[in-house]
């Protein structure tokens, strides 16, 4: 559980152009559904820097639209050192990207990166990478993405809730 703020997510996978982009995108849409989110920052990053620049893959942006979500002026990027102090949390998409974050972190911030679906549903599961499957395994990740999406809007919306105590929740 992490006991700070949080104010900032960044969502990464190997390419950042099928599953970190469409995360990104479909939290922002829970968030804006359920009227908050706004001051939190969202973006998304590769572990790999092959695809720096591309837009994401046309069947991300394609079940996205499908969804009423506009992923298309997204750009992959790689994941720099900057990035590990910046976001509050860092949500690799498979076991192998959470492994790869952390060889690259500094160690004093190695707790803010977790498995996204461990970290949503409890128990260690990836996202799959879709990129060379056919359009069924993109709407596969994106009902999972969108599942552990409102799961994580709901933990926000209970931090910044006021419990009876007169207290905010501190932890998520």
């Amino acid at each position: 559980m992490i006991a700070k703020p949080i104010n900032s997510i960044l969502f990464v996978c190997l390419g950042n152009i099928c599953r970190s982009p469409l995360a990104e995108g479909v939290l922002r849409a829970v968030l804006a559904e359920r009227g908050y989110g706004g001051d939190i920052v969202l973006d998304s990053a590769a572990t790999g820097g092959w695809e720096v620049g591309s837009a994401p893959d046309p069947r991300s942006i394609a079940i996205a639209s499908h969804h009423g979500i506009d992923i298309s002026r997204q750009r992959a990027r790689k994941i720099m050192v900057e990035d590990f102090h910046r976001f509050d949390l860092i949500f690799g998409m498979d076991r192998s990207n959470v492994a790869d974050l952390k060889a690259l972190a500094p160690a004093a911030v190695r707790d803010r990166i977790h498995l996204f679906l461990e970290f949503t549903e409890g128990w260690p599961r990836d996202v799959p990478d879709p990129y060379y499957e056919d359009q069924q395994a993109f709407a596969e990740v994106y009902r999972m993405i969108r599942e552990a999406s409102e799961v994580l809007a709901t933990r926000l919306a209970a931090r910044v809730s006021t419990p009876d105590s007169g207290h905010a929740s501190s932890t998520i």
